[in-house]
């Protein structure tokens, strides 16, 4: 019973606004001292027919598909493109994404 109380009493004065007050101290709203970290909020699971965006890959690069394994040539008018570990075929005119192969890039 007595550990359960220490607990209940840890756990209330850790979501005071006190415990907050360093985040504050450092320039840091308490919102964004909350939210997850930035390469965390970046992971997005790319599918086909959707318009890839370079600002919300990870690791954005295109890729000379010779140097990985299972990429194979890609049809005129496209290229592989690197979002963090996969591979992404992009048509270059218009961003639409033909096909997406995941954990290709290590």
């Amino acid at each position: 019973m007595r550990k359960r109380a220490i607990f209940g009493l840890a756990t209330i004065l850790a979501a005071t606004p006190l415990a907050l007050a360093p985040a504050q101290a450092a320039g840091v709203s308490i919102q964004h001292a909350r939210q997850a970290p930035r390469a965390a909020q970046n992971d997005h699971r790319w599918r086909k027919g959707e318009r890839f965006d370079r600002k919300r890959a990870d690791h954005y690069a295109v890729v000379d598909y010779r140097k990985y394994r299972g990429l194979r040539t890609p049809p005129r008018g496209y290229h592989w493109v690197r979002s963090g570990n996969d591979a992404v075929l992009v048509a270059i005119s218009s961003g639409v994404i033909a096909s997406v192969i995941a954990n290709a890039i290590r």
